[in-house]
Order: structure tokens, then sequence, then C-alpha cells
């Protein structure tokens, strides 16, 4: 047991002065903060919170997630095509798909797609 609390306090000894010498030795300066910093969508982090934002990133973005969530929710359809029969795989691919362009329609008859102001 008292060789057990040894090992475990070696390790933490050895694991704490590995942590302070790489603080220590690392050159990190004032210049790197920005590096170091997140970038989310072209905004500054040291701005102000309160510009406004890019309604059309916004769109492009929900149009880009929308198609690739159809990507995914594809691949068990295709997978599903060999369990049921061909009537009911494709009134199921035909009802998805349908689900998809009427959303595409409604993005470009309300101008989403439209890059214009």
């Amino acid at each position: 047991m008292i060789l057990m609390m040894l090992i475990s306090m070696i390790i933490m000894l050895i694991s704490n002065i590995m942590m302070m010498l790489s603080i220590i030795l690392s050159k990190k300066s004032f210049m790197d903060r920005e590096k170091s910093s997140p970038f989310e969508c072209g905004f500054d982090p040291k701005s102000s919170a309160r510009i406004p934002f890019s309604l059309h990133f916004f769109l492009n973005k929900n149009n880009f997630f929308n198609f690739w969530c159809s990507i995914a929710l594809i691949f068990p359809i295709i997978k599903l095509f060999k369990l049921v029969n061909f009537f009911i795989w494709t009134k199921i691919s035909f009802f998805f798909i349908i689900i998809l362009l009427i959303g595409l329609y409604h993005e470009w008859n309300q101008n989403m797609l439209n890059w214009t102001n």
C-alpha cells in the first residue's frame, strides 16, 4: 500500500514538473494571442460582440447544413433498398426528395439564395 502511494506521488511530481517546464519554456507572447484565439465566421474576437451579423452567411450555412443532413439520411435509404420491396423504397425516396425540393423552392422564392441586397 505504501509502495502504491509512493509511486503515485512520484508520478504526480514528475507530471507537475513537466507542466511547469512547459509553461516556463513556452514562447508565447502578446502577438500570439490572436493566433491562439478562436476564429469563427470571420469575426474579430477582440472587438465588440454587438456587431451586425450577416444574414446571407447564416442562410448559406443553413443551406449547406440541410443538404449535408439530407445526404446523411439518404445513406440509410440506400441500405433500405435490400430490406423492403421496390414500391415502398420508391415511395420513401420520392417523399424525401420532394421535401428537399419544397425546401429549396421556398428558399428560392424568399430570395434567400440571392447574394445581392
